[in-house]
């Protein structure tokens, strides 16, 4: 049974092409449900920042893995693997057609390609964290020895990745260069997966960004922020979120308010150039301009 996925950037136009695919998908008798392959829109409360789907798009057309845990709940990629499977199988089991759609290219990766993730083990990295804590140069010093690989990828100066990567050697006694083996080779799980890939030039993307940030601001973003944060401490996961992070340093009086959409849209921006590299790197994403990209959805 087919697999549908709608990738690209963020404000590349993604889940309104996936909105409008699965409304004439299931109009025309084959009912398709969305499979948000996002690691915030999980999250509730996180509206704004993450650009939810509406209520009125959920009442139309079943999405999946939307506001299904507290902002104060950590979420690791393997975690998140295993729901978005688990959403896929029970989207299939009732004869409807998954349809992915998101912009993380490690997370859409982790769902559809056998790829290995390390474990982790909250006491051991507090614990490393607590030992290196004020010396970041030693505890890669120390990953360099152990991992020369792992180390070359990871700045001096990056006590937490320095911190996992020792964590997984001391958890599994293999290098956590080790685990990347698999992140080479490109075959889903998903033998009839169907990729269509939105990728607008830059000179299209980038003012659509910048409009994107105006638009979270002036909806309100800085109060979902202080709503949030009345609700409880978020968790890292949640925290790091663009948008959210230089909302809180708003709130923090780190950051003026009248330079969050800039700080926002500086940030998508960057992140919007590692997503191209990593669709554009996966053979399985066809580029299509939007039209051609809804023919293909409708066509499978």
């Amino acid at each position: 049974m087919t697999v549908l996925a709608v990738v690209g950037p963020t404000a590349s136009g993604k889940s309104r092409l996936a909105m409008d695919a699965a409304v004439a998908r299931t109009t025309g008798g084959r009912p398709t449900e969305v499979v948000a392959v996002d690691a915030f829109t999980v999250y509730r409360g996180m509206d704004i920042g993450t650009a939810k789907p509406t209520a009125a798009d959920r009442a139309a057309v079943p999405h999946h893995l939307v506001d299904v845990l507290e902002p104060s709940a950590s979420l690791s990629v393997a975690a998140f693997r295993d729901l978005a499977r688990a959403a896929i199988a029970e989207v299939r089991d009732r004869g409807a057609t998954p349809l992915l759609v998101g912009g993380s290219g490690l997370y859409f990766r982790a769902v559809v390609d056998p790829l290995r993730f390390p474990p982790t083990d909250a006491g051991v990295r507090a614990r490393l964290e607590q030992r290196w804590a004020d010396d970041p140069q030693g505890a890669h010093a120390e990953l360099a020895r152990r991992d020369p690989v792992a180390a070359a990828r990871i700045t001096p100066g990056n006590l937490r990745r320095s911190v996992r990567a020792l964590e997984v050697i001391e958890l599994t006694g293999e290098r956590f260069s080790a685990f990347d083996d698999s992140y080479g080779t490109y075959r889903s799980i998903y033998p009839d997966l169907e990729v269509v890939l939105l990728d607008p030039p830059s000179d299209v993307l980038r003012p659509r960004i910048e409009r994107r940030a105006e638009r979270m601001v002036t909806d309100g973003l800085l109060e979902e922020m202080a709503a949030l944060r009345a609700r409880g401490p978020l968790s890292r996961t949640a925290a790091q979120a663009i948008g959210y992070a230089e909302a809180a340093a708003v709130l923090d009086g780190v950051l003026p308010v009248a330079e969050l959409p800039t700080a926002i849209a500086r940030r998508t921006w960057r992140y919007a150039r590692r997503q191209r590299s990593w669709f554009r790197a996966d053979p399985r994403c066809r580029t299509l301009e939007p039209e051609a990209a809804r023919a293909v959805l409708l066509a499978r």
